[in-house]
């Protein structure tokens, strides 16, 4: 068996066309584009990096982006100064402030801060709450994004047995109760399981978290299952998730590949709750049948 291989790339792009659509639709009704706000704080280069990509994303989406960039020693009183005065811009419907923040900055102070229907993120603890209640509101991107391409490559996820490995707040525990929504078994595991392996044997959904380069084995998984590889680890030979590619894939239905496959679904996956959020605000009805 070979796996075949899940395109994020291709997927998100699909999706970012869909969004361009109506964002095109939205700014002819509302009088304006949807309106996202990045918030950089110091000179980190990865975070430099994907805030010019999420820049361009969002001009080529049609939308209007603001772009603050603060120098590394900036207060955390003027960080949160500045979030005040984005929660009340009218023509800002998305605030997202890019981690890591400094050390001197309690990242935790600055997510509570934004206004919840604002958090494109999905960060703030009133939008976890509602993700676990079954209310609207926002999504972290990555896992909203695995839940996209797990539908397209499975179909119908109803009964079907999911392991998540990792607990994180951005990825493991929204990424669980999406499963959940879609009436999966879920099983969360982490660094304190004990036999994973056993766990896994028995999944057909395979989402891997962790942050470890190459945990995960081929002959741990379940033939035929679908594997979501959101790890991205540096090592010697490049680029690398958290599960071994070239023995997973000999056993595995489908799985995406690191990099292109998770990666571009989340940028993407910000440009749609940008334009859900100036949608909500502003009463216009989003067409959410091609996200």
């Amino acid at each position: 068996m070979t796996a075949a291989p899940i395109d994020g790339r291709a997927r998100a792009a699909r999706l970012r066309a869909a969004v361009a659509r109506e964002v095109a639709a939205f700014s002819a009704r509302a009088g304006r584009p949807p309106g996202l706000a990045v918030v950089l704080v110091g000179e980190d280069p990865a975070s430099s990096v994907y805030v010019r990509s999420k820049g361009k994303a969002t001009a080529e989406a049609g939308m209007c982006g603001a772009e603050h960039r603060l120098p590394a020693d900036t207060p955390e009183a003027e960080l949160l100064a500045l979030v005040d005065r984005l929660n009340a811009d009218p023509v800002i419907d998305g605030i997202l402030v890019q981690l890591p923040l400094p050390a001197h900055i309690d990242a935790t102070h600055v997510t509570n801060r934004i206004d919840p229907d604002k958090d494109v993120d999905g960060f703030h603890p009133v939008n976890a709450g509602r993700l676990a209640t079954g209310l609207p509101g926002f999504v972290p991107c990555t896992p909203l994004g695995c839940l996209m391409l797990l539908r397209e490559a499975r179909g119908d996820l109803s009964g079907l047995e999911a392991v998540v490995v990792g607990r994180s707040t951005i990825v493991g525990k929204p990424m669980a109760q999406l499963l959940l929504a879609e009436s999966c078994t879920v099983t969360v595991a982490h660094s304190r399981t004990r036999d994973l392996a056993g766990h896994l044997a028995r999944a057909d959904i395979v989402v891997a978290a962790v942050g470890r380069a190459r945990m995960i084995r081929g002959e741990w998984l379940k033939p035929g299952a679908t594997v979501i590889d959101v790890g991205i680890n540096r090592t010697e030979a490049g680029l690398v998730g958290d599960v071994d590619f070239p023995s997973a894939s000999a056993v595995a239905g489908a799985i995406t590949p690191v990099p292109g496959g998770v990666g571009p679904m989340t940028i993407a996956c910000l440009l749609r709750n940008t334009l859900v959020s100036a949608g909500r605000r502003e009463g216009v009805a989003i067409d959410e049948t091609g996200f």
